[in-house]
């Protein structure tokens, strides 16, 4: 017979303990012990009936048999966009993201929205009172949703045995227990434990499971790593509550691109797709200031438009401020040094604030030349075309080195309607102008940039 006992495992060095204790006697790591169940057979392997004939073997790449599952399509073209196509039968999908920025929201007007299949889901924070009032907020109604608040996942699974849906969501993993376990819900033994039990069933029924998780202060999924491992699919919903727009990143994805991104605006009734986020992040204004630029950025292998905003003014008080927004300030400190170093515009006793319009926080390289080109127009108060754009990393010796997929970068400045876009040099070797309708300006230094520009 078959016995499960439970004891503590040292998440540090491995090694086990029949109970608790604050530090591992074995490593010395403090609250490293986490609770795990450990099943004991006195049966041999043979009287288990375990025989050759059930043991997998080694099988060559060439005999191993694959076929082509139809992905589920959600709703939403850019959930499916970040999930590769759609869900994939027997996946594991887990959604991260920090409170209140829109995930149940987002699983469940999808979830509302679906009529091919049921789908259960399993709330462990909110009620059914709560869900029903969000989905007559979203305007959605649905026959094929069972929504069940329990946080018992023995009691969860034999919802799903008496339901028998062909989708389920649980939201959230960090509220869900095993009875079997004796830790609290959201400790790494049970989240690890039920996740794992989650993942066994996915895998043996060809549900998929779509799983919500908390993230910690630092940004990072909460509960143990693992959890990030198992899964197949890891969602990240990211975003400002003050601003509208929020976007899903692909962090792991075994069934399709990590790159990929998708764009939502939280509107009144729920989120809605942008499906050119470029014509929204630049500014609808027909007056042109000075202080703005237009730079083309890549949020994975998609290309944006972006409008960067920069105030220049004297100091009024001893020591001179630099603000940013949406931008790495380490970055904009070197690329101020790089301007009174090797252009000689002297900023070092000016007031610098920096914005990158529609809360957007960009991290490309490419954004270097916008970001240089507001700064100075704001300070000569010289007025940048809205018609012209730039890509292009600027280094410490002055150069605009080259940036990655120029290509796609040009393609949407065209689609848009740009005039005029200024690129490294280095990045015009090999490629092919003639089909292009947009003037494509190719500099290799900050100076030659700026006289087109400020000339």
């Amino acid at each position: 017979m078959a016995k499960t006992k439970t004891v503590w495992v040292c998440s540090s060095c491995g090694n086990d303990f029949p109970k608790w204790e604050g530090r591992c006697s074995a490593c010395g790591a403090w609250n490293t012990l986490v609770e795990e169940k450990v099943t004991i057979s006195s049966q041999t392997r043979a009287k288990s009936g375990m025989t050759s004939r059930q043991r997998p073997r080694p099988l060559r790449v060439s005999e191993i048999e694959t076929s082509d599952a139809p992905r589920i399509r959600m709703p939403s073209k850019e959930l499916n966009r970040v999930l590769g196509g759609g869900l994939v039968p027997g996946s594991m999908v887990l959604i991260g993201g920090e409170p209140g920025i829109g995930k149940s929201t987002l699983v469940l007007q999808n979830t509302l929205s679906i009529q091919s299949r049921r789908v259960l889901y399993v709330s462990g924070e909110e009620s059914a009172m709560q869900i029903k009032m969000r989905a007559e907020r979203l305007g959605r109604q649905s026959d094929t949703v069972y929504i069940v608040c329990d946080t018992s996942l023995e009691n969860i699974f034999e919802h799903i045995e008496n339901t028998d849906p062909g989708l389920i969501v649980i939201d959230s993993i960090q509220t869900i227990a095993s009875d079997e376990l004796e830790s609290p819900a959201g400790s790494v033994g049970q989240v690890r434990e039920c996740s794992a039990r989650l993942l066994r069933y996915a895998k043996e029924s060809g549900v998929p499971v779509i799983v919500i998780g908390h993230i910690t202060k630092e940004g990072n999924i909460a509960g143990p790593k693992v959890l990030e491992h198992i899964v197949d699919t890891v969602l990240q919903f990211e975003g400002d509550r003050h601003y509208l727009y929020r976007l899903l990143r692909s962090i792991k994805n075994r069934f399709g691109s990590t790159s990929e991104l998708g764009i939502y605006e939280m509107v009144r009734s729920g989120l809605r797709e942008v499906t050119n986020p470029s014509e929204i992040l630049l500014s609808q204004t027909d007056t042109n200031l000075s202080g703005t630029s237009i730079g083309v950025t890549m949020e994975g292998i998609r290309p944006l438009m972006i409008e960067v905003q920069a105030l220049v003014s004297t100091a009024a008080y001893g020591t001179p401020q630099r603000s940013v927004t949406g931008f790495d300030a380490k970055r904009m400190n070197m690329l101020l040094a790089v301007l009174e170093k090797r252009v000689g515009f002297k900023l070092a006793q000016k007031d610098v604030f920096l914005n990158i319009a529609g809360g957007m926080k960009v991290n490309d390289p490419a954004l270097d030349m916008a970001v240089i080109s507001a700064i100075l127009s704001s300070n000569v108060d010289i007025v940048v075309p809205h018609t012209v754009c730039m890509a292009g990393e600027v280094g410490l010796t002055g150069e605009i080195r080259p940036v990655t997929r120029i290509e796609q970068r040009i393609q949407e400045a065209e689609k848009l309607g740009m005039e005029q876009i200024i690129i490294p040099r280095s990045n015009v070797k090999g490629m092919d102008l003639g089909s292009l309708n947009i003037n494509i300006t190719e500099v290799s230094k900050v100076e030659e940039a700026f006289r087109l520009l400020f000339a």
